[in-house]
């Protein structure tokens, strides 16, 4: 049997001219990013170091290839990998994607199959009755469309926003790609300066052992007193004391990054290499280049973009909402399903829902949401302010630290010169041994302390690198590691 059903044109005829009439005056603020002011050059510049020519483009690792080390290479590997932070923030991302298409799809008309069967029994006193009662079987087929017609940009401001967000979490990710890579190169540059450290106190504790042994030679042939022979013995128990501290630091150090990438710290072992790290030269950018590669700024202004799409949907929030149906298929009680006869098609259901009274639920909703915009807003300009002191800090550190590396160099060079002096004037007669335990004692403290800058440094140069959004040329060459302290 047949059963076509037509709806009302009017109506509807009346509320799209109405509308079409009003649509003009509804839509998201036009948006523009926060304008930041960006200086010409950072301060903290050295002399000499050329601007470089903008590159957002370019890829941003492997950066830490700059220290030409190999374990560095593979532990990075590692981490890409199986880190369980890079993990978490990948599955973020998927899920940021996959709320966009959800809000993409609202955009396009909805199509469902439906179907059902059904067996009836009518009564004999029905209303329009033929006077029987009847038994059949209902089988209905078809598919039911659905469509909002998106006059007043609320889908697709929601849409918009969607992407937004999914950009903003694709940079969420290559902020922590970065945050990790850098976490890793900083806890390895670290373990290799106790290495440097743990290789200088062993070769102390060789000298010192030899001193020990010399002093009590000299007092059991009754040169040496035996206050010389405890004050040598101070001094190597205190290296071997300071070797086990560093010791204990490095298990540490290790175990942190067994945890970075994604190992047991149980099957997880270094190999020792008291070699100290080149460090290398600092990259060059300019501050508008930074602003266009860190990945947290990038977020920031992504989210801002999301929250003025937000307020345009809450503004079309407060106009009618039309949306539009289409139904059609086949019904029958007989065994044939498919022929024309049995056909119908429906337009409709059609309804336009336009907010007379909420008790100002959806001017509120607007308000939130211009508030959200003003609250990414000023997030997206700290995030800018933080970025600039970040590079400054880490510049300020780079130049620092290398005066101060230099310097120490040459007060551990006369500290040990000094210990040398010492040791031989009192094997020779010339002074009593507390001199030496001075002149030893400060040696290796000097010494000690030009291998902690030296590791700043170090920290320094990868902080810079983060700071900067990752460095797309990294200087291939770089400073000499220091020479063994001894």
């Amino acid at each position: 049997m047949a059963n076509k059903l037509r709806k009302g044109r009017a109506p509807l005829g009346v509320a799209l001219l109405t509308s079409a009439l009003l649509g003009g005056c509804v839509g998201a603020p036009a948006y523009h990013p926060v304008k930041v002011a960006t200086p010409a050059q950072f301060s903290e510049t050295p002399d000499g170091w050329a601007a470089a020519q903008p590159a957002d483009g370019a890829a941003r690792g492997p950066w830490w290839q700059v220290f030409a080390d190999p374990q560095l290479d593979r532990l990075e590997q590692q981490a890409e990998k199986a880190s369980p932070t890079l993990e978490a923030a990948l599955a973020r991302y998927d899920e940021a994607r996959a709320t966009a298409r959800v809000a993409d799809a609202a955009r396009l008309p909805e199509v469902d199959a439906v179907g059902s069967a059904a067996r009836d029994k009518v009564s004999q006193n029905r209303p329009l009755t033929t006077g029987r009662e009847a038994t059949y079987n209902d089988y209905r087929a078809g598919g039911l469309l659905t469509y909002e017609l998106d006059l007043w940009g609320r889908v697709r401001a929601a849409a918009r926003a969607g992407h937004a967000e999914a950009d903003a979490s694709g940079h969420d990710l290559a902020a922590a790609r970065l945050s990790l890579q850098a976490a890793v190169a900083d806890a390895y540059v670290r373990l290799r300066g106790l290495d440097a450290q743990a290789s200088l106190l062993r070769r102390n504790d060789e000298a010192y052992s030899r001193a020990y042994q010399l002093t009590a030679t000299r007092h059991q042939g009754g040169i040496a007193s035996i206050i010389d022979v405890n004050r040598a013995s101070m001094v190597l128990a205190n290296a071997r004391a300071q070797l086990a501290a560093v010791e204990d630091q490095r298990a540490a150090t290790e175990h942190e990054i067994a945890a970075l990438v994604g190992a047991v710290a149980s099957n997880f072992h270094l190999a020792a290499v008291p070699d100290a790290l080149r460090v290398p030269l600092a990259p060059a950018t300019t501050p508008s280049v930074m602003l266009q590669r860190r990945p947290d700024v990038a977020a920031a202004e992504r989210r801002m973009a999301a929250a003025n799409a937000r307020v345009g949907a809450a503004r079309a929030a407060l106009f009618p909402t039309i949306t539009l149906g289409l139904t059609g298929g086949y019904e029958t009680t007989g065994p044939s399903m498919f022929s024309a006869p049995n056909a119908f098609w429906g337009l409709g259901p059609a309804s336009v829902s336009l907010p007379v009274f909420d008790g100002g639920k959806r001017r509120a909703q607007l308000r939130s949401a211009r508030a959200q915009y003003d609250e990414v807003a000023a997030t997206y300009r700290s995030t800018v302010l933080t970025a600039f002191r970040e590079v400054e800090d880490q510049l300020a550190a780079s130049r620092l630290l290398a005066h101060e590396a230099t310097q120490q160099s040459l007060a551990a060079d006369a500290a040990q010169h000094t210990s040398d002096l010492s040791f031989t004037r009192y094997r020779e007669g010339a002074t009593d041994y507390f001199e030496v335990v001075t002149a030893q004692t400060d040696a290796l403290n000097a010494q000690r302390t030009l291998l902690a800058v030296q590791t700043q440094r170090l920290q320094a140069a990868i902080a810079l690198v983060k700071a900067l959004g990752g460095d797309p040329a990294p200087a291939l060459g770089g400073e000499p590691a220091p020479g063994k302290q001894g």
